[in-house]
């Protein structure tokens, strides 16, 4: 299928074959026949792709600073590699969407086949979308009116927060799609709205749904203007919908309202607000959050859990509904917004409007329709060819098959499988864009959204698993009985139970399974373990990981899919010092601080009599090197900083070892474990030693849970 995507390095927007996606169990798949150009954020996301370096940097100044961290601890070399991999990943546009129902998730009620939906969908021949952002569309309301559905709901969302009542003076600055729906919205409610913009085209369209208004482009004053307007009392409510990096509209807001005035910024300005402005006044400001509660929620959007209606009347969903409903009554007129019509093959030609001189307001996309499509349209394309099989492969010492492509897939494990002699063959991601740009990237030869072919391909001899970690026990699972290799991503599973699973298809398969802790074939581990072959006694490690924090809302933070911090990052850790030990774990003790899972303290005792502690903590300082290992023994001291710099105290021959960027060890990780299948054997890291650093890890959330020793 088609899909727009931009392209954040070069400012290209392009129309790209991609995989179609598949159905999950809380969405639904919908087939496109319109979608609405959003020219306000999607102009930002072209403009931004369009300017140089030095421009995107002062467009996110946050980001520099983050960025400028990295370097410090991780190197120069290390950090513009992710940088310019950020910049290469294309961004799917679009989130007004209409369609018709292809498939209906197993846990989705309310919908069915044929439904005419709206939605956030991208631009696409075929999204799939999560239930509690969809909403069927009334036999009323034609479909390019329905495009207007979530556009409409960010202005909703504006005038529910600014909380007018009939018969309020509000003022509505920028008159955009969203400020004229705003406008009609208003007028619908029994308020006197007057607007502000510099278009007299937009301002004719305002004044024809019942405003006064105000140009700009005139010179006019507009806060005089809205003390006239408000028989000099002030308005009751300002909402803002310009775009700009400006603070003026916030300033000029707090100047036209009464006492107790209340603003919402629904659109995008400076905000360099005075104080003055808003005390004397008490005046209430507010950022409209897009499309209503729920969003940003990943129980509501992506769990389908919603929000009762007894104590959130309005979510997102329903936001929806009332713009469907009010398009349906004629309250809401949409029609006059819609500049330009285009084909959908048409798309860059929509776009160049974006940033063209030509006046433009709702751009609106057609989709082909079912006869154009084809019969078979809904049941192919979920796997595209990009490279040709002669130039894949690299020497054939195994046929590799991707299942996931997120950040770390296509950051760091793909490229460290491309240096092997392997042939990759397939790429899987649910949503078809990231496998597709991973596979171009990389000379992949497939990009897909079904994990079921890369385990029924006969050619395919190792699943490479990088998905969510709740996934990885079943993805190992169904991979074994498929007769492949595998290879995980950290962690190998998130709970006994897994666990239990794993090891049983493990003995009965026959196959290798190795998860990537990497960070034991990292060079300067490889040296530490070679300068402590020679030490006899018991040796004391102390780990320091600078972890950062996580927002808890973060999957991994949540136990049933990513296993907390601790199971999901924290194995690499005790993986390491199992690794340098060379000695079973035989005991644990954990602390945290305040009861905090990510910032915690827990120490391993191994059948040698060598101890190790691991501080792994989350309230440090970003500057500070984020992972130290420090090794005591014999009188000696080794020291290794960020995968970068190991220092020596008192071990002879050897002072220091330096690399000019960080080296974790994947791209070592990853050859060791295709020479492994290559030569039929042994695995690097026994499926014994992967066992055990695993149940140690749910040993240590244990341990927590009942501070004792395990």
């Amino acid at each position: 299928m088609k899909q727009i995507l931009q392209d954040l390095q070069g400012g290209e927007t392009r129309l790209v074959e991609v995989p179609r996606p598949l159905s999950s169990r809380r969405h639904l798949l919908i087939e496109t026949t319109r979608s609405l150009v959003s020219a306000g954020t999607e102009r930002m996301l072209v403009e931004f792709g369009s300017a140089g370096l030095i421009e995107k940097a002062r467009q996110q100044p946050e980001k520099v600073r983050q960025v400028l961290d990295k370097m410090r601890t991780d190197g120069i070399a290390s950090t513009l590699q992710v940088v310019r991999s950020k910049l290469e990943q294309p961004v799917p546009m679009g989130y007004c969407n209409v369609g018709r129902v292809m498939e209906v998730g197993a846990e989705v009620s309310g919908f069915a086949v044929g439904d005419r939906i709206a939605s956030n969908g991208r631009h696409a021949e075929i999204v799939c979308v999560p239930r509690n952002l969809c909403a069927k569309i009334p036999d009323a309301v034609d479909d390019e009116s329905a495009a207007f559905t979530v556009m409409g709901a960010i202005a909703l969302q504006g005038i529910r927060l600014a909380a007018p009542t009939l018969g309020e003076s509000v003022v509505v600055t920028g008159l955009g799609l969203l400020g004229l729906i705003a406008v009609q919205l208003l007028r619908a409610q029994g308020c006197r709205v007057l607007g502000l913009d510099f278009s007299p085209a937009r301002l004719a369209l305002a004044r024809q749904f019942g405003a006064e208004t105000v140009d700009l482009s005139a010179g006019a004053d507009p806060v005089s203007a809205a003390l006239e307007f408000s028989r000099g009392r002030g308005v009751d409510a300002v909402l803002i919908t310009a775009s700009t990096q400006s603070s003026e509209p916030v300033h000029q807001a707090a100047q036209m309202s009464r006492k107790r005035g209340r603003i919402v910024l629904v659109g995008v300005t400076g905000l360099q607000l005075a104080r003055s402005d808003f005390y004397e006044k008490e005046l209430t400001f507010q950022v409209s959050c897009s499309y209503g509660p729920g969003r940003y929620d990943s129980s509501y959007e992506e769990g389908g859990q919603d929000y009762p209606v007894g104590f959130v009347r309005w979510t997102q969903q329903r936001n929806f509904e009332a713009m469907l409903d009010m398009l349906a009554a004629r309250a809401l007129d949409v029609k006059p917004l819609i500049s330009h019509r285009f084909a959908f093959d048409q798309a860059a030609e929509a776009y160049a409007l974006l940033s063209a001189e030509q006046p433009s307001l709702g751009i609106v996309l057609e989709y082909p329709g079912a006869a154009q499509r084809g019969a078979d349209f809904a049941a192919t394309r979920v796997q595209i060819a990009l490279a040709a099989p002669a130039t894949a492969m690299q020497g054939g010492a195994a046929v590799i098959g991707f299942i996931g492509s997120g950040n770390y897939a296509t950051q760091v494990l793909i490229p460290a499988f491309r240096k092997t002699p392997a042939r990759l063959k397939t790429v899987v991601s649910a949503m078809g864009v990231s496998g597709a740009h991973s596979a171009g990237k990389h000379g992949i030869e497939e990009a897909s959204t079904d994990s079921r072919g890369v385990l029924s391909d006969p050619e395919i001899t190792a699943v490479v698993i990088a998905t969510r970690h709740d996934s990885h026990a079943r993805f190992i699972v169904e991979a074994l009985s498929a007769a492949k290799h595998v290879f995980v991503e950290k962690p190998l599973c998130i709970d006994a139970q897994q666990l239990a699973q794993v090891c049983a298809a493990h003995v009965s398969a026959g196959r290798m399974v190795m998860v990537g802790f990497n960070r034991r074939f990292a060079p300067h581990v490889v040296k530490i373990k070679r300068l402590l072959e020679s030490v006899r006694e018991p040796k004391a490690f102390v780990m320091t990981v600078n972890a950062g924090p996580i927002p808890r809302e973060h999957w991994t933070q949540d136990p049933a899919v990513g296993g907390g911090r601790l199971i999901g990052e924290g194995c690499h850790f005790i993986d390491l010092l199992r690794f340098l030990a060379a000695a079973p774990i035989v005991g644990v003790q954990a602390l945290s601080a305040g009861g905090v899972d990510d910032r915690v303290s827990f120490t391993l005792a191994f059948a040698d009599g060598s101890i190790g502690t691991v501080h792994y903590l989350a309230n440090g300082h970003k500057s500070f090197p984020k992972e130290r290992l420090e090794v005591f023994c014999g009188g000696r001291v080794l020291q290794l900083d960020n995968f970068r710099k190991l220092r020596a105290f008192g071990w002879p021959g050897f002072k220091r070892m330096s690399l000019w960027r960080q080296d974790k060890g994947n791209a070592a990780c990853a050859a060791a474990f295709i020479a492994a299948i290559q030569n039929g054997g042994p695995l690097p890291i026994p499926f014994e030693e992967l066992c055990e650093v695993t149940r140690v890890s749910f040993e240590i959330v244990r341990a927590l849970a009942e501070p004792r020793a395990v």
